[in-house]
């Protein structure tokens, strides 16, 4: 497979590309939680979809990534559609700047899910245990932060997870969609 093909205005890919695996949460949910968090000021909150992380951002050389796509499809292959429920706030405070919205359903299947894309050509380590989580406000102020985990106190959602989505970082900073993987 040509690693130039991944680039949908047929350009040239760097020779390392930054990628993130992630189950997408759907709109008007991922559209509420987005306009959430740029209403607290988080700068990141129109460059970021709305997600729970598989695989956190990660560098990988350009020429790796027809394995990673061969991964992927493997992984996507050996799991089933499941019911996210997403409810209530959490924090990862005083450890880390971080407000989100739980993962109440769906978390163990996010767990079995981020293993197995976190392995083969994507084995990495990371910097803290995984904890499927949808971000709300990151690296704001206490006081935003504290209102931001009041305000997400009562959001809900629930909705099926048909796949999961490759993400790239492109120049502009902004993370995009770069391929989706269907469920078996």
């Amino acid at each position: 497979m040509n690693p130039l093909a991944y680039l949908p205005d047929g350009g040239d890919l760097p020779e390392v590309v930054t990628i993130g695996v992630s189950v997408s949460v759907p709109d008007p949910y991922g559209k509420r939680i987005q306009d959430a968090r740029a209403g607290h000021g988080d700068p990141l909150a129109r460059s970021i979809p709305t997600h729970v992380t598989l695989l956190p951002p990660t560098e990988v050389p350009a020429e790796v990534l027809p394995k990673i796509e061969e991964h992927l499809a493997a992984v996507a292959g050996a799991h089933r559609p499941f019911r996210m429920l997403l409810r209530g706030s959490g924090t990862f405070r005083p450890v880390s700047p971080v407000v989100f919205v739980r993962v109440e359903e769906g978390a163990q299947e996010c767990r079995l899910l981020e293993a197995d894309v976190r392995s083969g050509p994507l084995a990495r380590e990371l910097a803290f245990p995984y904890h499927p989580h949808v971000t709300v406000a990151h690296g704001l102020s206490d006081d935003v932060l504290d209102q931001a985990y009041e305000q997400a106190r009562t959001f809900r959602a629930a909705f099926q997870v048909p796949g999961f989505s490759l993400s790239r970082f492109d120049e502009d900073e902004v993370w995009r969609p770069w391929r989706d993987y269907a469920f078996s």
